[in-house]
């Protein structure tokens, strides 16, 4: 177990490190800041020169890489870190100078027991890619296929699994504040960070992912997965085909190409949707970098690292949502919510479709260049504090993702109408899931489910309460506390010491490992 005092100088660091950046300008100027993480914010800025304007993502590339990935997990709540923090830390690229080929070659080896040869007829020591977690070569595999091949850093699990010890300490003791902290639950948001960040260091699992996107994709045309060389894939080699094709950021390449622009756009939309939606399983790092075209139109994705789940009546939920906002119909909007218990019973379903409609109606019938889906969920951001509505960890990712193909279709086509690409979509899936006829097929299965478990309940009741015989039962036994017990308990001076130290560093546990 890591010592609080580890904690505390790490903590230290990075709290230098952001007031450094100015970082540390936004916490501490926050209304709704806590008053002693805000005095503690005065302290760990103290003698540090602050830029005028703050470079959040300076700062989190400076401390470190699972800073970086933290940074790119906070860009998408402008309700935790506030509106600039979030558009600044939008920017962070996850970029790093390349690990040395020679180690790389030595982790292949060591991973695999056999020497790089007997894998890959060819192998460019000059990486395609480097970031915060792996980086990734060009290879020609000895049956002559290309390649693309991910390794991990050497060291990185061991790095990551240290700070985010850390990030877990700080957050317990920022939401023990309280209040506002509270509401916006930053152990559940680190307890997330770290579920992303644990599959993201497993290869296994990201070959998996893709694998199992592959399958989900595999009647959508014009989309592609590529597919997963498990001969040479491990814990931390990853060995899937290359993709040959034109980033979907360079639009000067895909009109060169000849290729349709809008027609790319509404692809993604509807190929993002058909994830989320129909799917709940969607690729959740859909940046223009992780994105290409194929010289046959075909949008091809990589890195799978980061995936979302949503089970199927949270996408009844979302599907619903999204209608309502695209038709106008906010009561409704507001009574999923309130289902869906989001927001607590003791506030209003009118007041609450109010607020909705404030936040929705600017958006209808306009193209993105006006308004964004980005812009809607910023002011959905605004009224969750008026009603008291908790973090909704699971929607963490979905929003993030939003955000991200809306920004790439838009650079697609400035005029797409992101409410009409995707209202005929979300209407058929709500008829084709929601209507008479599948509400009738969901009742009869879950009703038949629900019998075939009657035989395996009963049995589980007879284990609980067994035929009374045979050996009479124990009597309950006074509990008795031991001697080394009472040696081993702490003092009230322990104590107190204790509550000092956590009350000393609450606040830069706010500063580093939640902003």
């Amino acid at each position: 177990m890591t010592l609080p005092a580890t904690h505390i100088r790490r903590l230290l660091g990075w709290g230098r490190t952001l007031a450094r950046h100015g970082a540390l300008r936004g916490i501490e100027n926050d209304p709704n800041t806590p008053s002693p993480v805000r005095t503690l914010c005065r302290v760990a800025r103290f003698g540090a020169r602050q830029p005028g304007t703050p470079d959040y993502a300076g700062a989190f590339r400076a401390i470190g890489p699972a800073a970086i990935k933290l940074g790119q997990t906070l860009a998408t709540r402008p309700d935790l870190v506030g509106e600039e923090a979030a558009n600044n830390l939008l920017a962070l690229q996850d970029n790093l100078p390349p690990v040395d080929f020679a180690l790389i070659r030595a982790e292949i080896e060591r991973t695999f027991e056999r020497p790089l040869e007997a894998l890959f007829a060819s192998f460019d020591p000059e990486p395609v890619g480097a970031a915060s977690i792996a980086q990734v070569h060009r290879a020609v595999t000895t049956d002559g296929r290309k390649v693309a091949v991910k390794v991990l850093r050497p060291g990185v699990k061991e790095k990551f699994a240290r700070d985010i010890d850390t990030y877990e300490w700080a957050a317990a003791h920022l939401e023990a504040l309280g209040g506002e902290a509270s509401r916006l639950r930053p152990r559940l948001v680190i307890a997330n960070f770290k579920r992303w960040t644990v599959r993201e260091l497993d290869l296994r699992r990201e070959a998996a992912s893709a694998s199992e996107l592959a399958e989900l994709m595999k009647a959508y045309a014009g989309y592609r997965v590529p597919t997963i060389d498990w001969d040479r894939t491990n814990g931390r080699v990853m060995t899937l085909d290359w993709i040959d094709g034109i980033k979907i950021s360079d639009t000067a390449a895909l009109d060169a190409a000849g290729h349709d622009r809008k027609s790319l756009a509404g692809r993604l939309v509807l190929a993002f949707l058909t994830q989320a939606i129909s799917g709940g399983y969607f690729h959740a790092d859909m940046h223009q970098g992780n994105l290409f075209v194929e010289p046959d139109g075909t949008i091809a994705a990589i890195d799978f690292g980061i995936m979302g789940r949503i089970d199927r009546q949270a996408r009844q939920w979302l599907a619903e949502i999204l209608y309502g906002l695209t038709t106008g119909n906010y009561r409704r909007v507001a009574e999923i919510h309130f289902e869906a218990q989001y927001v607590p019973s003791y506030h209003l379903v009118d007041e609450f479709a109010t607020a909705l409609r404030a936040v929705g109606e600017p958006m209808r019938g306009k193209p993105v260049s006006e308004l964004s889906v980005g812009q809607m969920l910023d002011g959905l951001f605004a009224i969750t504090r008026d009603f008291d509505m908790q973090t909704q960890p699971h929607l963490l990712l979905l929003q993030k993702t939003m955000v991200m193909v809306e920004g790439i279709a838009t650079q697609l086509d400035p005029e797409i109408n992101m409410w009409d690409v995707s209202a005929p979509f979300v209407r058929n899936w709500i008829r084709d899931e929601l209507g008479p006829e599948a509400a009738i097929a969901e009742r009869i299965r879950t009703d038949t489910e629900t019998l075939l478990r009657i035989p395996d309940l009963v049995r589980r009741i007879e284990e609980r309460f067994p035929p009374k015989g045979g050996a009479p039962e124990a009597p309950p036994l006074p509990p008795i506390e031991l001697m080394w017990d009472r040696r081993r308990a702490p003092r009230w001076s322990g104590y107190v010491f204790s509550a000092l130290a956590g009350a000393a560093v609450v606040a830069l546990g706010f500063v580093s490992g939640w902003l």
